[in-house]
């Protein structure tokens, strides 16, 4: 049963591989979606209006992913973040964020093979997608690792705001933006400081990769603009009359993410944080 199960995923994902190098080509020949048409019509959010948000209950499940938890705030998917489909979840992420088919195919299946469940028939909780080292992983930068604080869904706002204010760019009407070089010099300072305060440290190259893919969200999706990541990673609240800057046809393929993903990977340097990292365990060592 393993073999047959193994056989098939690898003609699943060299599937979506196929289908994404198409969209990519689609893409490039598609004329973009109009502003104020990125979402599409029938779905919430088209036209910038978006359903009224309602922070979470404390009976609620949430997780650390930012864009999962505003989707339930403003109740895309389930309010209470329980008993998500994962076919429908999918289907919300494209319609929000403008990300494309295969990627919306691929990341509910790898989040239901991590969780053992059925991406067919079966459902889950926000909290379950934080299995530590499944997806959730050290070194973030919304979050504590784990060894310091078990519930991810809680946001740390003191990186939160570091991030915000490490923004160096700039567009055409002098707004602050949030670059690719920005995000894997905090990547970095997160990875060394983590690497030297917490002895539970683990960061295998799929979770660097992981990372990088979460921070280059906020310069595809987001485009980088602070005041919408503010609200966006702060309360995990879709701006008023936002919507993705993805405007291509297809949506954000794999493949074109992946640039920026790349990007902002090899750019990552913890030496350059051997101080902060040395700072930080004084800090951690230091009585109370």
């Amino acid at each position: 049963m393993d073999f047959f199960s193994s056989v098939f995923r690898l003609f699943f994902d060299l599937g979506i591989l196929s289908w994404d190098v198409l969209l990519t080509l689609s893409n490039l020949v598609r004329r973009n979606r109009r502003i104020r048409h990125v979402t599409p019509e029938g779905h919430p959010g088209y036209g910038g209006y978006w359903p009224e948000y309602r922070p979470p209950k404390e009976t609620d499940s949430r997780c650390s992913c930012p864009a999962l938890n505003a989707m339930a705030n403003h109740g895309i998917i389930s309010r209470s973040g329980r008993e998500i489909s994962f076919v429908e979840v999918g289907y919300h992420i494209r319609a929000t964020y403008n990300f494309s088919p295969t990627f919306c195919s691929f990341a509910p299946h790898f989040a239901a093979r991590m969780l053992k469940k059925s991406y067919s028939k079966d459902t889950f909780d926000l909290e379950e997608l934080d299995l530590h080292s499944g997806i959730e992983h050290d070194a973030s930068l919304l979050r504590l690792d784990a060894a310091f604080q078990p519930d991810q869904s809680i946001k740390h706002v003191p990186f939160i705001e570091e991030l915000l204010a490490a923004a160096t760019g700039k567009d055409k009407d002098g707004n602050d933006l949030i670059t690719t070089k920005d995000l894997s010099r905090m990547l970095g300072k997160r990875r060394a400081v983590a690497r030297a305060t917490n002895k539970e440290f683990s960061h295998s190259f799929f979770h660097k990769i992981f990372g990088s893919t979460n921070a280059a969200t906020l310069v595809t999706v987001f485009g980088g603009r602070v005041d919408d990541l503010r609200s966006f990673l702060l309360h995990e609240r879709i701006p008023e009359s936002w919507e993705s800057r993805v405007r291509q046809p297809y949506g954000l393929t794999l493949m074109t993410f992946n640039k920026t993903i790349l990007g902002v990977e090899f750019g990552v340097c913890e030496q350059d944080w051997a101080e902060a990292a040395r700072e930080a365990v004084e800090r951690h060592t230091a009585p109370t």
